[in-house]
């Protein structure tokens, strides 16, 4: 009896599992949403279920409903992988052609024309290009361009607009990449397009304005929300901003400050953005101004959103659910805020701050598509400097370069190689060899020999290795990243420099405290002349500087890769024509990647007055004075740039108990103080 209880129970069990199994099946199916096809139009959504539920409409009569505007074609199906043709990038990496144009110039044109021609992908070979790039038109022109020649069906072309297009295309997009300002999510294909900010009609072409923050953390009284209103024109919100709608119109106003299109962001800590379409131009605004942009419910794609950690820097929120957000906004722990304000500022000077610097970083995003693993890692997207400065043909790795010790927690090790630049006639530097090779620190010197003479047979003897380097009779080629370098740090040195073993060993451990900053010895500084209406700088000795000299100085030789591959060619040229601008060149670079100034260290009298006396033009030495026929070629270089790059101190560092009263024998670099 037992037996046939115990027997009915189980087959209940079983049965009653069964029908729980069949009933909760379509449950789960129904729970699995579909993941929406990029570019594909979004209509009513494909249930899974749809055999089990009745059809009261045929398909075609749902996609109907109401008016829809019309929309690029564009390939859905297309993803890298499919519609790019890598094979052609493999030779000279990524190449760049730009199809010119078919009427009129306009000024947009010219600023992405001038901003590609300045990269260093452009070619002027179609048949040598990797990527076949098609400007569309502009609001100043109103024509459409026609059918490319090379355009087979849109593959491995990029169309780019950085405004919206006045007319529409006559011919599909296809396999081509779109890189347009703001897409909406429904046509951007993630991986694929590239979504471009939406710029204003006189944003810089170069350099452009900084960051408008003076202090990162919020201060007692300040608005704590702007919110964005049409015209481009923002509405302060006070302490009581309950009754302000999403929509920017507050009705119970309790003395509010507006501002007027083209004026300074105010000083509020969080910006409101709704997601519609024109309140995009509000996004930059709030970057620039150092203002936390809060996304409402954003109907279009985050600029670069490929590779820039938005997380980071803004905050997406859910438009209904007003009193959540706000509340959330209200309770954010200072830190969080300084970290995220701090963010705004390095990506709109890495990214957004001009019209160079957009394209260069649209360029950068496909170039890493093709490096594939080699690319840059997120860490240097989202770091300063930015990965337009960090060039992945260096190393992949961010250990490698100098920036990103301090987000790792390292040092540099190792030791320094010093890079002597001669070419003078008469006897090798036999003095500084010695000094320079009896640091501890030293592992290699290499002679770069610059002259039509042929160098000299014999060198002295050293307990480190020494190499000789043929080279040219151009300034510049001292900063050429010669593959016999094998260290990180660089002792840059003339012939005719005049250094200590102390002076060079204080020296370099100063460096490993600030491996991205230049070291050096004798300083020049910069200043605005009023008479002449440009910038000019001087060697006079003052507390103030802002340039080392490289015929004495420390960096990472990471700084030789920039200069070559980064730097237009024509600063390059300026600086090979006037020997004292290979200087103000090189301090113009390391202080517009770092934005910050170079650091002093000391050096002593007794070498500048036992130096010989200077050298005919163009020869190298121990450059103090700058010639007045080189004066000019920094304002050249500030227009290269776009702005001045660099950043003034009166910062020294000097060894514990120097010049102190106190017995030499406590001293651990003695020879720095001569008697």
């Amino acid at each position: 009896m037992q037996s046939w209880r115990r027997k009915s129970l189980w087959l209940a069990l079983l049965t009653s599992w069964l029908l729980v199994l069949l009933g909760l099946f379509p449950l789960f199916r129904l729970s699995v949403p579909t993941s929406p096809r990029a570019g594909a139009p979004q209509g009513w959504p494909h249930w899974l279920d749809a055999e089990l539920l009745q059809s009261f409409a045929k398909p075609g009569e749902l996609l109907e409903d109401g008016p829809r505007p019309p929309q690029v074609l564009r390939g859905g199906s297309c993803n890298w992988g499919a519609c790019f043709d890598t094979s052609k990038c493999r030779g000279g990496g990524l190449k760049v052609f730009v199809y010119p144009a078919a009427g009129p110039v306009s000024e947009t044109r010219r600023r992405i024309l001038a901003s590609v021609e300045g990269s260093r992908y452009h070619t002027l070979s179609a048949a040598e290009a990797c990527l076949l790039l098609l400007l569309s038109p502009d609001t100043s022109t109103g024509e459409c361009d026609p059918v490319p020649p090379q355009w087979d069906g849109g593959r491995n072309h990029l169309v780019l607009s950085l405004h919206p297009a006045p007319c529409p295309r006559t011919f599909q997009l296809g396999q081509a990449m779109v890189a347009e300002a703001s897409p909406t999510v429904d046509t951007f294909r993630p991986g694929f397009d590239v979504a471009l900010p939406l710029l204003p009609e006189a944003h810089p072409l170069r350099g452009g304005a900084p960051g408008q923050l003076r202090q990162h953390s919020p201060r007692p009284g300040v608005a704590l929300l702007a919110l964005a209103e049409d015209g481009g024109r923002w509405h302060v919100a006070g302490t009581d901003f309950s009754a302000c709608p999403w929509d920017g119109r507050c009705e119970q106003d309790r003395g509010p400050k507006q501002t007027h299109p083209g004026a300074t962001l105010p000083n509020a800590t969080f910006c409101l953005i709704p997601g519609r379409g024109p309140d995009v131009l509000h996004f930059l605004q709030a970057l620039q101004a150092g203002c936390i942009p809060v996304l409402l419910s954003p109907r279009w794609e985050l600029p670069f959103s490929e590779v820039i950690d938005w997380t980071k820097a803004a905050i997406v929120a859910d438009e209904r659910l007003p009193l959540q957000v706000l509340t959330a906004l209200q309770e954010m722990p200072l830190t969080r805020v300084l970290a995220l304000r701090q963010q705004t500022q390095f990506l709109w000077d890495a990214y957004f701050s001009s019209v160079e610097k957009v394209i260069h970083t649209t360029l950068e995003i496909i170039q890493d598509r093709i490096f594939g693993p080699s690319a840059h890692p997120s860490l240097l997207w989202n770091s300063p400097p930015g990965a337009i400065l960090a060039l992945p043909t260096f190393s992949p790795s961010p250990s490698d370069f100098p920036f990103y010790h301090l987000q790792q927690g390292s040092r540099p090790l190792g030791r320094f190689s010093a890079l002597i630049w001669g070419g003078a006639p008469g006897q090798p530097p036999l003095k500084l060899i010695q000094a320079v090779a009896g640091s501890q620190h030293c592992a290699q010197i290499l002679v770069l020999w610059s002259s039509e003479k042929p160098p000299p047979t014999r060198w002295p003897k050293t307990a480190v290795p020494l190499t000789v380097i043929d080279g040219h009779r151009k300034v510049s080629d001292r900063f050429f990243p010669y593959s016999a370098i094998s260290t990180d740090a660089i002792l840059s040195l003339d012939a005719h420099s005049s250094l200590s073993t102390s002076e060079v060993d204080f020296a370099f451990v100063v460096w490993q405290s600030f491996p991205e900053r230049m070291v050096g010895f004798l300083t020049w500084s910069h200043f605005w002349d009023e008479a002449r209406g440009g910038w000019g700088y001087t060697a006079k000795r003052t507390n103030e500087f802002s340039m080392v000299l490289t015929s004495a100085a420390f960096y990472h030789r990471y700084y030789h890769t920039l200069f070559t591959h980064a730097l237009p060619k024509a600063l390059r040229t300026l600086a090979d024509e006037a020997p004292t601008c290979v200087d103000v060149l090189m301090n113009f670079l390391v202080a517009s990647v770092t934005k910050s100034p170079p650091i002093k260290v000391p050096y002593g009298m007794w070498h500048q007055e036992a130096r010989p006396p200077p050298l005919e033009p163009g020869g190298p030495g121990l450059r103090q004075e700058p010639q007045p026929a080189a004066q000019n070629c920094i304002n050249q270089m500030a227009a290269g740039f776009g702005h001045m790059p660099l950043v003034s101190s009166r910062f020294r560092l000097d060894p514990v108990l120097f010049k102190d009263p106190v017995s030499v024998l406590r001293k651990k670099y003695r020879s720095l103080e001569k008697p």
